[in-house]
């Protein structure tokens, strides 16, 4: 796994061994910046369940102004610290090895994130509690954008009932990227 574009473009990042975390293929992370790198540069980013912190280096590394990981293995955390350091990012990074949900409460009120990313381990309905409580929570904006990597038969058609809309979604062969904001949000012409 590498970076692939931005001030950190090539180098390789460390991956825990295992099957703990599932790293984003380079070709799945290029293509989930294409989506997104029009909003990324001066942004505030949140990497959910960050694993080797792949998704958050990337957007600090194409311009991002500040990143918040938040993984609950110690030893999945120090391999994105040691990321952080290599890519020389980590003074726009700051860390959380704890329950994303007790992350979540901690950072209520002293931030407001422009993208949120989560890939939840698949299959167990970690996505529906982050968007149930960020349904009513100050961490998201009507211009937030959450995304979900999920598995390919995971079924977001309740985001409505919590006030969201899926904007989009972007199918892979096994998995796939779920665009999500406040529903209705004014669109400008």
């Amino acid at each position: 796994m590498r970076v692939i574009a931005g001030s950190a473009r090539s180098l390789k990042l460390k991956t825990l061994d295992g099957m703990d975390t599932r790293p984003t293929t380079d070709r799945i992370k290029e293509t989930l910046f294409n989506i997104i790198n029009p909003s990324i540069c001066g942004s505030i980013f949140l990497d959910l369940f960050s694993g080797s912190g792949g998704i958050g280096i990337e957007a600090l590394s194409r311009g991002a102004k500040e990143a918040v990981f938040v993984e609950s293995n110690p030893k999945a955390m120090a391999c994105v610290k040691e990321n952080l350091r290599f890519t020389r990012l980590e003074h726009k990074a700051s860390t959380m090895t704890m329950d994303v949900m007790d992350a979540l409460r901690r950072l209520e009120k002293k931030k407001v994130f422009d993208i949120i990313f989560m890939d939840p381990p698949y299959d167990r309905g970690m996505e529906r509690k982050v968007l149930e409580y960020l349904s009513d929570s100050e961490l998201v904006y009507e211009d937030t954008v959450i995304i979900t990597e999920a598995s390919k038969d995971t079924d977001f058609s309740y985001a409505d009932t919590l006030g969201f809309e899926v904007i989009r979604e972007k199918v892979y062969r096994t998995n796939k990227h779920v665009f999500i904001e406040k529903a209705g949000k004014e669109e400008i012409c």
